[in-house]
């Protein structure tokens, strides 16, 4: 840690250590934090930073922090937090236990609470939904001891729709909170005050892992052209120092033409220059990143005759510089935040535009020195910003220019924001027409009642998927909460307006409407354009202002709102009304605020929309369309997609004939949609070329182990593998964190496999997988399957496995595939799904066989 700089926000501080260690000879001061003896104990903010950044990077986080009890009873504070500024998230600095937000219920049950997306935290915990309404994943875990309650460990991350929080991740994250309450209670014994009163130390996180500075050297003898080139110089040219030849040719090898060029030609006007003359060019690497090239000449020799030696250092400093010099070539004003909210860039168009040089700017807060972006209107976008991985777009007002406009862009990512800046003309707003007297919302209770339905649309939304349920969520909670009859929803695509949805309009009434272009003249077309909601307080109002209209009634009121997210034109929605009828700008306001969330429900259904499409032509190309037939062994699969959220995920199943054994596999890649479906092929893919290229089962298993961590990072996934001997029925197994297999016997009593088994696959590339014997007499079943056969949420897993045991028991000698008919029939019906299913059934007979799939 370091003391506050000049400019910085009080009380954050820069964590450099991933270890959690303070650099040496800096001291852990203290914040100016104060608690019961008047300031925070140096240990103790270290304590809880150290665990705040371990949990946050060991479960994949971007965010977190601490809540620690204070002298006040049934009070936690917000100590410690790591990758968001303070100032944002002031309203969450306190936290009550008895307040139904996810803190407060993992401290009071003493159990923890996993929340993978937002649709999740909006069924479980709508208030935290309300003040946060952000796609994010997140993981509250007690601080608690067998005698003491010290708080709770939050961590924030990217969410995962539809999959559930794994284990893997939440074991980690409880382990950081368990070695946190061992550390907090040996303060605590010591006499050490665990508790925290005041304002949260703000923590800044490790960046991601960047290619490092390197610096390579070597020695050019100009007479013969050997070259002496060091370990790390053979590194950046991607060779290494024992198949470097030691030639002027191997050097430039790697090199485009034009820069070989430039080479010799510097080389030759600084060996030319007799004395000593160093040179400096840019070169581009192997790998196309540009390096920095410095040769220098070393005088000639006593007596000439000789060309002389070039000495040169070849410098790869990564994608930093190269990025900071091409950004100040454009035109447009980019500058760079970090987590915490500290300006850590800008090139020379935002200083031109911002009216600040750099050294202004640069290390200190954005909102401190720029203070109209600290207008609260401008926060709940920065929040969003720094909690979802979207791009976030508004308007903002300079105070020393209040004429003149920008349109602000956030986009997020792990280590800040990068913003662009364009000045923007001013916005329009609502038209200036009055509702009548006494019409709309004039009590504090119908007030209250248009607060509370934004909030309760947007839990109903949370549960719609597809452009159709958003659709019906509207109608059933929008029309009835503002008398409303007719409801039409029309969505933009390549310029034109197309129906989506409508309710209550004469029937073919609209179709005369259908793909208008956006230069026609109509207030559904306008109000898009504009960006501002059109209200006719009468069906003779909305004729005169578009004279010829076709009207479908001579009564009646109509609204026309913008379906606009995040900046970008999504739609239309128009709600018509039986009566004349006034809107008052209570109502204006909130029609306009549930047109917003509508927008972006939307837009999220029509990204759902193309990724499943997308995932689902993966999932068909990449699972088998038909199993090997080999003799003494039938094998049967079935796939089953999940129906909650994307519905294509990483289960997936295959038979391989290897030529010494039939290999069963059935594996699990965490997550859902096209990233999830595209590692499965890769996974699917390495098996079955280990298992074709004769390695025995263990081998398979730490080799596709090894390859996920070297292809996606961070990724998991389970598998279960058997090689089965179909003549004799002799079988190996192994299994990485995968569910059990069952095995039915020939008498029809069934049993859970007790395999050996490793961890989960992509977490130790040194994980070892041991092998597990058996056999299957003739007449025997063997089921693998993914845990979403067997696994039901706040189940335990063992009874879904003990029910499936049970089915696979009673089957009797029904035919395989009617066998496996019926062992997923139930997970068929069920209507609430979360996860996919994959089943892989073998059965081994005396002679040989093949039955009906």
């Amino acid at each position: 840690m370091r003391a506050t700089a000049a400019g910085e926000h009080p009380g954050c501080v820069t964590w450099y250590d991933a270890a959690g260690h303070a650099p040496p000879g800096e001291s852990g001061a203290t914040t100016g934090r104060p608690n019961s003896n008047g300031r925070v104990p140096d240990e103790l903010v270290l304590v809880l930073a150290q665990a705040a950044v371990n949990a946050i990077e060991s479960a994949g986080g971007y965010a977190g922090g601490i809540y620690l009890r204070s002298r006040r009873p049934g009070l936690l504070r917000l100590a410690v937090l790591s990758g968001l500024p303070g100032r944002l998230f002031r309203p969450w600095w306190n936290m009550h236990v008895n307040r139904p937000f996810p803190v407060a219920e993992a401290h009071r049950s003493g159990r923890a609470v996993h929340l993978a997306d937002a649709e999740e935290a909006m069924r479980l915990f709508p208030q935290l939904m309300a003040g946060l309404p952000f796609p994010f994943g997140s993981m509250y875990v007690p601080v608690a001891s067998d005698r003491e309650k010290f708080g709770v460990l939050v961590v924030l991350r990217a969410a995962t729709p539809g999959v559930p929080v794994g284990h893997t991740d939440r074991r980690r994250v409880e382990h950081a909170a368990d070695r946190l309450a061992a550390a907090l209670g040996g303060l605590s014994a010591n006499g050490e005050p665990v508790a925290w009163e005041g304002e949260p130390v703000c923590v800044q996180l490790p960046s991601v892992t960047t290619p490092p500075v390197r610096i390579g050297y070597f020695d050019w003898d100009l007479d013969d052209g050997a070259v002496n080139a060091d370990a790390e110089l053979c590194a950046i040219l991607g060779t290494s120092p024992a198949d470097f030849p030691g030639t002027v040719d191997a050097l430039v090898a790697g090199l485009a033409p034009e820069d070989v060029y430039g080479l010799w030609t510097v080389a030759r006007q600084t060996a030319a220059s007799g004395g000593p003359v160093a040179r400096r060019m840019r070169l581009r690497g192997p790998d196309g990143r540009a390096h920095l090239l410095e040769l220098s000449a070393r005088p000639h020799p006593p007596g000439g005759g000789s060309a002389g030696h070039l000495t040169g250092f070849l410098l790869d400093f990564g994608s930093g510089p190269v990025a900071a010099e091409t950004t100040d070539r454009l035109p447009d004003a980019v500058f760079s935040l970090d987590r915490l909210g500290r300006i850590t860039y800008l090139n020379h168009s935002a200083e031109s535009l911002l009216g600040h040089a750099r050294s202004e700017l640069v290390g200190n807060v954005l909102w401190e020195v720029l203070p109209w972006f600290g207008h609260p209107a401008h926060e709940e976008y920065f929040r969003a910003a720094l909690m979802s991985d979207e791009a976030v777009h508004f308007l903002a007002r300079r105070e020393s220019a209040p004429d003149e406009w920008l349109s602000v862009s956030l986009h997020p990512g792990h280590d800040g924001l990068t913003a662009t800046l364009t000045p923007a003309p001013q916005p329009a707003y609502a038209p200036g027409s009055v509702a009548r007297p006494g019409a709309g919302l004039g009590s504090p209770a119908d007030r209250a009642s248009a607060l509370y339905r934004p909030v309760a649309l947007a839990i109903a939304l949370t549960e719609a998927v597809t452009a159709r349920q958003v659709s019906a969520v509207v109608t059933d909670e929008l029309l009835p909460a503002f008398g409303g009859r007719q409801l039409a929803i029309y969505l933009l695509t390549e310029g034109h307006l197309y129906l989506a949805w409508e309710t209550g309009f004469p029937q073919g009434f609209l179709d005369r409407f259908e793909g208008i272009g956006l230069n026609a003249r109509l207030p559904g077309v306008e109000t898009l354009v504009s960006g501002r909601p059109i209200f006719f307080e009468s069906m003779e109002h909305l004729a005169a202002a578009y004279p010829g209209i076709p009207l479908d009634t001579d009564v009646g009121a109509r609204a026309f709102l913008p379906l606009i997210a995040s900046g970008r034109p999504v739609g239309s929605c128009i709600l018509g009304f039986d009566q004349p009828r006034g809107f008052s700008p209570e109502e204006r306001t909130v029609l306009t605020a549930l047109a917003g969330l509508i927008a972006q429900a939307l837009q999220r259904a029509q990204r759902y929309d193309t990724e499943a499409a997308l995932a689902r032509g993966l999932q068909n190309a990449l699972l088998p369309h038909r199993l090997p037939a080999v003799e003494n062994v039938d094998t049967v699969a079935r796939y089953l997609p999940g129906t909650q959220g994307m519905d294509v995920g990483g289960d997936w199943y295959d038979v391989v004939d290897t030529g010494r054994g039939l290999a069963l596999v059935v594996g699990d890649v965490q997550g859902h949609g096209v990233a999830a479906a595209a590692t499965m092929g890769q996974l699917r893919s390495a098996v079955r070329a280990f298992a074709l290229a004769g390695q025995n089962p263990q081998e398979v298993m730490c080799d596709t182990n090894r390859l996920l961590i070297d292809i996606d990072p961070g990724q998991f996934a389970t598998c279960c593998y058997i090689v089965l001997d179909p003549a004799s029925g002799s079988a190996q197994a192994v299994r990485a964190g995968h569910p059990q297999p069952l095995l039915r016997h020939p008498d029809g009593s069934t049993e859970v496999l007790d395999l050996d088994g490793g961890i989960v696959l992509g977490v130790d590339s040194e994980a070892t997988y041991p092998v597990t014997e058996l056999r299957l007499a003739p007449g025997a079943v063997l089921a693998l399957f993914t845990d979403g056969l067997v696994e039901q949420p706040g189940v335990d897993i063992d009874l879904g496995v003990e029910r499936l045991r049970g089915t696979l028991a009673d089957v009797g000698s029904s035919p395989l595939a009617e066998t496996a008919d019926r062992l997923i029939r139930e997970a068929r019906q069920t209507v609430d799904r979360p996860d996919d299913i994959a089943l892989l059934l073998a059965a081994r007979w005396a002679e040989p066989t093949r039955q009906v799939t």
